[in-house]
């Protein structure tokens, strides 16, 4: 290792520390112990090109360790990418490029939002997912554009998390080559030494689950960092690293946890800026020199790669053509002609027709990939071409096995690398081991889809351990996130629809076990796009408006129906999506729930956020415990979802 590499590596660390301080928040035990990896990756490895930085061909970069962001924004500066000096001074302060955990929506050069530990290697496994499938289908003989690899870099915190071990379980089981993990290995954590907690032979473990393992005994040396990674390169199966590191090297706190998230006294950083020499903040000028020997380098491959596409373009344009729309075009769907009619009064599970669709879509649309935890044939969650293996790399069922947590997460990784319009489905009580990811999917604005069922009570016999009542509340009020519970066949085919035109949000669809009976009839405008809408209109002077989601809409429309024969005039307003609906201008808001009119709102679960829309006189019918073991005809009837207690109740 020269003098200068060791130069870098100090200017990167200093750097570090003095975001760090200057915004008197951060985590300096990382930016100090894992200097020398960032430094080897960016400078001598990852193949990416700042003035192109969404480049569909270049090496992805996972921070994991998400704490350790003043450390990224410092190697991204170095590196020649859109962070300025300025900007790092801005670390951790409102609306900077440089926030406290990596944002791609804030920063170019980050490749995932990344900080809740655990989510950051479940995102790579999806990438080098992606990366491999793509590969496999577009690339020739004598032309490659798809080829890279995905770079991690965790701590103990991420390993220790079982979401973490679901992904890494699958990757090891399909072989995901091109996936490497860093792991900055210092025995450390938050509350005191890894020993407290863990004390297993990771070599071993990670063997065991398919991963090939490599140590490099000394983390301050970048040339046998360098040598593990080329090793890690050439292995046909995933990487883990293990590069023995000491928190907070070099300081006061140097292998003590209290350098974990504790800014350093500033004399030290003064100490790290003396050693190395300038005003703070600031880079000599063969430290930037050797960053762009690199940058240069990677500006030749770029442009190398560049002209294989064009090579691809011209010998092989069909391939091309698909290739250019799965990347950045679009597939132009049109639900009417390439969807299937459903009829009034048909009955189906809108989980079955969902599940028609879904097959579909991804007929005509090579983006869908996706799958269930191990529940495929109950959901009607199921990829085409086969399952996705280290054998069929063109499949795009994922069988994700029970991997709730991770297959969420996943998702995301398939969403961040470009080209795919991930799903993934289970039973919807169980949504909450996902809720971490969709969180990050709806901060991230990832198109991911998410298809749950067995949506309420009505699941019957297997009880209130598979009845959700609280998780339509706990999804509706993320930001960002569009959840649908469709009342029908019709408005499933809607759902989907919206969907495909939504780049910018993820989407959760929320079905029934049951069957339930297709209510009107298909429009040319697509009516649940707007939220909320008359699905029922009074036929006497108004006097009551029912409103209601999913498999209660029709029970709603059996209730008006009722209020009627006794001359009440009562209108339905299906709400399948709060989100889409509080988007409609005021006045047609107005229009289909005017205020001056008595509402009830039905559905059989918690049901708060119905509350924005009634008045202190208006009612709720909602659920107000756990569901119980019966048959779903029975529960309904138990908890008062039935045309005569709901009448009751309104009288």
């Amino acid at each position: 290792m020269t003098n200068l590499d060791q130069k870098a590596i100090k200017t990167l660390a200093t750097l570090s520390l003095e975001e760090i301080n200057a915004a008197k928040s951060g985590h300096p035990g990382i930016a100090l112990g894992a200097a020398p990896i960032m430094y080897t990756l960016y400078s001598k490895v990852l193949k990416v090109n700042p003035l192109d930085p969404h480049w569909i061909n270049r090496d992805r970069f996972v921070l994991a360790a998400g704490h350790g962001s003043s450390l990224l924004y410092a190697s991204l500066h170095l590196a020649g990418f859109d962070i300025t000096c300025e900007d790092l001074k801005q670390f951790r302060k409102l609306k900077s490029k440089t926030p406290g955990h990596p944002e791609i929506e804030a920063t170019l050069g980050v490749d995932a939002t990344s900080g809740p530990l655990g989510q950051g290697i479940p995102e790579a496994v999806g990438m080098a997912i992606a990366e491999s499938h793509l590969r496999n289908k577009y690339n020739k003989d004598d032309v490659k554009i798809i080829d890279h690899y995905t770079y991690v870099l965790c701590g103990d915190g991420d390993l220790q998390e079982g979401v973490t071990q679901e992904a890494i379980s699958l990757a090891g089981h399909l072989q995901l080559s091109k996936l490497i993990i860093l792991y900055d290995s210092n025995n450390i954590q938050l509350d005191g030494k890894v020993s407290m907690t863990n004390t297993e032979n990771v070599k071993e473990k990670y063997q065991a689950m398919g991963f090939s393992y490599y140590l490099v005994e000394d983390g301050r040396d970048c040339e046998e960092i360098l040598k593990a990674i080329k090793k890690a390169q050439k292995s046909l199966s995933p990487s883990l690293i293990e590069i023995k590191t000491k928190i907070g090297a070099g300081s006061c706190w140097e292998d003590s946890n209290k350098s974990h998230g504790n800014p350093l006294p500033e004399e030290e950083v003064h100490r790290f800026r003396q050693e190395l020499g300038g005003e703070a903040f600031s880079v000599s000028s063969d430290v930037y020199d050797l960053y762009k020997k690199h940058q240069e380098n990677n500006l030749k491959i770029y442009n190398k790669e560049k002209e294989n596409e064009k090579k691809y373009q011209h010998e092989y344009h069909n391939d091309y053509d698909i290739f250019y729309k799965q990347i950045y075009g679009d597939f132009n769907i049109d639900i009417h002609k390439d969807l299937p009619n459903y009829l009034v009064g048909e009955k189906k599970a809108t989980r079955a027709s969902s599940g028609e669709i879904l097959t579909l879509l991804s007929q005509k649309d090579p983006r869908f990939i996706g799958g269930s935890a191990d529940l495929a044939s109950s959901s009607k969650v199921k990829g085409i071409d086969g399952d996705f293996s280290k054998d069929n790399r063109l499949g795009r069922n994922l069988v994700y096995g029970v991997r709730e947590h991770a297959m969420a997460a996943i998702s995301n990784g398939l969403a961040l690398h470009g080209g795919f319009k991930p799903f993934c489905g289970g039973f919807f009580v169980f949504c909450d081991y996902m809720k971490p990811a969709i969180r990050l999917s709806s901060l991230m604005k990832l198109p991911v889809l998410y298809i749950f069922s067995h949506d309420s009570i009505a699941v019957g016999e297997d009880g209130p351990t598979h009845q959700p009542i609280e998780q339509l509340t706990m999804l509706r009020s993320v930001p960002n996130l569009n959840v649908i519970r469709p009342c029908d066949s019709i408005e499933v085919k809607e759902a989907y629809d919206v969907y495909l035109h939504s780049p910018n949000n993820p989407t959760v669809l929320v079905l029934t076990r049951q069957d339930v009976e297709n209510i009107r009839k298909e429009e040319k405008e697509n009516q649940l796009a707007k939220g909320g809408y008359i699905i029922k209109k009074e036929t006497l002077k108004l006097q009551k408006i029912l409103i209601a989601s999913g498999s209660e809409v029709k029970l709603a429309i059996d209730v008006a129906c009722a209020l009627e024969k006794e001359s009440i005039g009562t209108r339905v307003v299906s709400m399948p999506s709060f989100y889409l609906f509080d988007k409609q201008n005021q006045e047609y808001k107005e229009d289909v729930l005017p205020k001056e009119i008595a509402k009830v709102a039905i559905e059989a679960s918690d049901a708060t956020h119905y509350y924005k829309y009634l008045s202190t006189d208006d009612k709720l019918i909602n659920m107000h415990t756990f569901g119980e073991s019966a048959h779903a005809s029975v529960t309904m009837d138990y908890f008062g979802f039935t045309v005569e207690k709901i009448l009751k109740e309104i009288k």
